[in-house]
């Protein structure tokens, strides 16, 4: 079938840009080169949309913030084509172990049996060098980032938006551009300028410190230590001895990294019976934990991705993960839109996804701030007790576990009331409309429809997942015609001439048969709960949209999704 990203010339927008002087002008303009605005930018870039990416910093951020990068956004990232880049500059962290009074309470393990990943743990690595890695595809897609280029005003338009920038010289710029996405943090101008507001509370004041102890703690756990009164959280970085302290009581002291020092070490060593040796603090921080978001993410042709719409407590790492899957949700749709390849109904599902996933996030964020925090009175007796019950009782332990897990992974994350989803049943235990296609990593490994099939997800476009219907007699034209069907191979060749540039048109080999995906032993066909004559449809990032039976509902479903758009309807009908 078709590949558009092949052949740069099949579409005008397509591919990288090799000549900046002949470069048209850009359908995008992003505020904010932090890791949101990158995403943005790549996943546009690799689309063959022209972009413009802005930042009002002078140059790439050089102290440390985020850390973790979190299952799902494992996920994404590698179907971006990043994630090999990223794993070997990161830790992977798979426990939690809490610690008080010169006791281990207990170490949890990681449980993502309900929830099937090739990333089945936490990745520890600045986001310096995330962001790094994100500019450096972004640049070899043909993006540079603009630094010192600063938004300060916005004008919303029917078709466009007008835009006022300052560079570094002090020169202002005014232009129009047909869209623009506020990636620009939790003090966004274009939210402000949008008249937007963060709706929620600000709870407790917390105080990072990056440090290095002499200790003997596993790297690969995070720990909690309780200091009665109040707790530390101890997140490993990969380079060896190095930590970031979490200090949810004593905040005081962040210009005097000598007094920070010296209370880490007393509250460290009392935590754990034994004396830590603490080093100078590279990075202090003081703030506020937040738990804020706006109501809704788009304002005709601007939309706000990131801490720009939402702001978490960092007590489960939430605030880089939500907004790379944000800029990742948005653009392959803004994409389409762009290229023609679907109708602008299909931007209406992006606040309808992402606003409730947000709410979520914040739900999680509190439960997780509470347990970090540990701040009623009852909480040391309750820890102590609650832990050693855990310890006797591992089938409770591991639901624990479970649960833990899908408050921060993001796996569990799903789009089943979407504008996207239509609401076809599921057999039991399959994958559901509006549910992630993935597999574990053994899967991926193994078994080669599998393996096939996560390589597919890295294609930008929509996969349209087909298996032939089980037929007595071979049928030909003629009499799938007289039966008012169309045949398998025909409508699946028909799709690709709609919509070859939009979506990626693959069957299911039957046992011994052809097809794109082998399955010869009816794993895939079986775990994706696909019978004879059965498809899926799975968007971009990798969620499913529909499951059907027949080849006569696939235009039917295509354009339920808004991806049908007018001329390719015409030649439809």
């Amino acid at each position: 079938m078709a590949d558009p990203m092949a052949d740069p010339t099949a579409d005008p927008m397509a591919g990288p840009l090799a000549d900046p002087l002949a470069a048209p002008a850009p359908a995008v303009l992003i505020a904010g080169a932090g890791p949101v605005g990158l995403t943005a930018a790549h996943e546009l870039a690799r689309r063959g949309v022209p972009v413009r990416l802005i930042d009002a910093a002078p140059g790439p951020a050089t102290s440390s913030r985020a850390l973790a990068v979190h299952a799902r956004t494992m996920e994404v990232l590698d179907q971006m084509g990043v994630v090999d880049r990223l794993l070997p500059l990161g830790r992977r962290v798979t426990h939690f172990t809490m610690h008080r009074r010169g006791r281990t309470l207990i170490r949890f393990d990681t449980n993502y049996r309900s929830l099937p990943t090739r990333y089945p743990f936490s990745l520890m690595v600045d986001q310096v060098v995330t962001e790094q890695v994100l500019r450096e595809r972004t640049a070899g897609l043909g993006v540079s980032v603009e630094w010192g280029v600063e938004l300060t005003a916005l004008h919303p338009e029917a078709d466009a938006a007008l835009v006022t920038l300052r560079h570094p010289d002090g020169r202002t710029e005014e232009t129009r551009v047909p869209w623009l996405i506020g990636a620009d943090g939790g003090r966004s101008t274009v939210r402000r300028q949008l008249g937007m507001r963060l709706i929620g509370d600000s709870t407790q004041v917390w105080l990072n410190a990056d440090v290095t102890l002499d200790t003997d703690l596993p790297p690969d756990s995070n720990h909690l230590l309780h200091t009665d009164p109040g707790t530390l959280l101890l997140v490993p970085f990969p380079e060896p001895g190095k930590w970031r302290v979490v200090d949810t009581v004593d905040t005081d002291g962040a210009d005097d990294s000598e007094l920070v020092r010296r209370r880490l070490a007393h509250k460290i060593g009392r935590a754990l019976g034994r004396p830590v040796e603490v080093g100078t603090p590279t990075w202090l921080s003081v703030f506020t934990v937040q738990q804020r978001q706006i109501t809704r993410m788009r304002e005709g042709r601007c939309f706000l991705a990131g801490d720009a719409a939402h702001v978490h407590s960092p007590a489960s790492g939430q605030g880089m993960n939500s907004g790379i899957q944000d800029a990742y949700n948005l653009a392959w749709k803004l994409a389409d839109v762009i290229r023609g390849h679907a109708g602008p109904g299909l931007l209406d599902s992006y606040d309808a996804e992402r606003v409730p996933t947000g709410a979520v996030l914040l739900r999680s964020t509190r439960t997780a701030t509470a347990l970090v925090s540990l701040r009623t009175a009852l909480a040391p007796a309750l820890l102590t007790v609650g832990t050693a019950a855990l310890r006797r009782i591992p089938p409770l332990r591991r639901k624990v576990e479970g649960r833990m897990i899908r408050g921060f992974c993001g796996l569990a994350l799903a789009y089943p009331d979407s504008p996207l989803t239509r609401p076809d049943p599921a057999p039991a235990g399959r994958i559901a409309p509006g549910d992630r296609v993935a597999c574990d990593g053994r899967t991926a490994a193994g078994h080669p429809g599998w393996s096939a099939l996560c390589a597919e997800l890295a294609d930008p476009r929509w996969t349209l997942l087909a298996t032939p219907a089980a037929e007595a007699t071979p049928a030909t034209p003629a009499t799938a015609a007289a039966a008012g069907r169309t045949g398998h191979r025909e409508a699946l060749a028909r799709v690709d001439q709609l919509l070859g540039a939009a979506v990626s048109v693959r069957a299911v080999a039957d046992p011994g048969g052809q097809g794109d995906l082998p399955d010869p032993d009816g794993t895939l066909r079986r775990e994706l709960g696909l019978a004879p004559g059965d498809f899926l449809l799975i968007r971009p990032d990798g969620h499913l949209a529909a499951r059907g039976r027949g080849p006569d509902r696939y235009l039917d479903v295509l354009r339920a999704c808004a991806l049908l758009p007018e001329r390719a309807a015409h030649a439809h009908h």
